[in-house]
């Protein structure tokens, strides 16, 4: 456990998040705002075979202020745990975001082509691994001689067997002794022979397209009786939403008195709202409001000078909500059409205003409105592109924007940002760009060092 950096309002440990966060101050932090381990093993990833247990969030509890707010992000699957957790940590749950893409990859199992891998003959894998186990041979063996790291997966008794294909086996036989026949068989059989019956894309975008995830694949008939029986089938939806959970740290008293006594316990409404072209009657305006470069906060929406940037009858913009949206014509395409528009214009949003900081950094709000007759008014941001990724190799990053949206939602400017599971870093420069001093936890020394050049490459020292 080491302090990895420090500077003017920033400060990056190096270890684990637990015994870090007991070292900080009782009542010391504004927010905390966190990505942190799912539990899905993602992409293989030990930090990520379970969500954070409770004493991890009571930690958090006790460093914010009364009336702190917590933002944890979650999988979908696992979400139920991490909000449980959080509560029974001492928290109180307040909300939940939803973060809604188009852009997530279904990984499903096609029901029928698993079948026809096993010939349509159920427990055949299992008939192969059970004999596998009583070679004696290692997983570590297997693996070496494939060179594979399939080795667990044929001698598994639970989940995930598999068997080697005709190739591999070829490698693997010499070790096993004698072998039966119907082992032989076994492995000859392993799958049955689909008709390819024409040819499909994945990705249907030229951003994807540029991103190197297209290409081209063979749709393939059932060959077996079982197969086609189940074609169509699968195992799981494509991800299109991460929920967020909303939780406040209790205090006594009312809001007003909290909020005078620790800065803390309420979300910044106006500092959120996404911009419009409407006005509360209903007319339409010319522009968003102006841009003032003048020093003032105005355009940040924080201070009461803001309020004086609008013109009588001229809206704030519309009040945040929870869901959180990327913008693409997928997603969009979903919301229903509020007003006519013409059948090219469904669909599509446009950018609302984008206000800037006094330092002259847009703040990345955005919105849809329905100028295409389209219900999609809110804040929207698309999932990190290669350029935010700062050469780290961290696989779950976050975009800054949605980041800055979250860190401004929940503390006031010049506050003190908490992340216990920083990664790349997002968090730590989406407070920089608000303003607030920011306290990131990373267990991988990689990922601090990832940090460290994302601020340097931001320009944020």
């Amino acid at each position: 456990m080491t302090l990895y950096h420090k500077d003017k309002g920033t400060e990056i440990h190096n270890g684990d998040c637990l015994q870090v966060l007991r070292t900080l101050p009782d009542c010391s932090v504004d927010a905390c705002v966190t990505d942190p381990p799912y539990g899905l093993a993602f992409m293989g990833k030990k930090w990520d075979y379970d969500v954070p247990g409770v004493e991890v969030w009571q930690e958090c509890l006790r460093v914010l202020k009364p009336g702190g707010h917590l933002l944890a992000f979650a999988g979908t699957r696992t979400q139920h745990r991490m909000a449980v957790r959080i509560e029974d940590a001492g928290f109180e749950i307040r909300d939940m975001i939803a973060w809604v893409y188009g852009s997530g990859f279904p990984k499903s199992l096609d029901v029928s082509k698993a079948i026809d891998k096993v010939n349509g003959e159920a427990g055949r894998l299992y008939k192969f691994t059970e004999w596998m186990r009583s070679t004696g041979l290692t997983a570590r063996q297997i693996d070496e001689a494939t060179d594979t790291k399939m080795g667990g997966h044929y001698l598994t008794a639970k989940s995930q067997p598999a068997m080697p294909t005709a190739a591999l086996w070829l490698k693997l036989r010499p070790l096993c002794g004698d072998v039966p026949a119907w082992v032989d068989e076994l492995v000859q059989r392993i799958e049955a022979e689909r008709e390819v019956v024409g040819e499909g894309i994945s990705g249907k975008t030229a951003i994807w397209q540029e991103r190197g995830t297209m290409g081209n694949f063979d749709i393939t008939a059932p060959a077996t009786e079982a197969a086609k029986q189940w074609q169509g089938w699968g195992t799981a939806l494509k991800p299109a939403l991460e929920p967020i959970t909303v939780a406040r740290k209790p205090f006594p008293g009312t809001v007003a008195e909290n909020v005078l006594e620790h800065g803390t316990g309420a979300l910044n409404v106006d500092g959120c709202r996404v911009a419009t072209d409407e006005n509360p009657s209903g007319a339409r305006r010319a522009s968003s409001p102006p841009i003032r470069e003048s020093g003032t906060w105005a355009n940040d929406r924080r201070s009461p000078e803001a309020f004086a940037e609008v013109r009588p009858g001229e809206a704030l913009g519309r009040f945040p909500a929870n869901l959180i949206h990327d913008g693409s014509e997928e997603v969009v395409g979903l919301f229903p059409e509020t007003a006519p528009a013409k059948m090219a214009d469904r669909g599509k949003g446009i950018d609302g205003a984008t206000f800037r900081h006094a330092s002259g950094a847009e703040s990345g709000i955005r919105g849809h409105d329905d100028a295409g007759g389209s219900a999609a008014r809110f804040f929207y941001c698309a999932k990190a592109d290669s350029s935010e990724r700062r050469n780290s190799k961290h696989p779950t990053i976050k975009p800054v924007a949605l980041m800055r949206y979250l860190v401004r939602l929940v503390c006031p400017a010049g506050g003190v940002v908490l992340d216990p599971f920083a990664g790349s870093g997002t968090t730590i420069e989406a407070a920089r760009l608000e303003h607030c001093r920011a306290i990131g936890i990373e267990r991988e020394v990689e990922y601090c060092a990832d940090i460290l050049e994302r601020l340097r490459q931001g320009v944020l020292f």
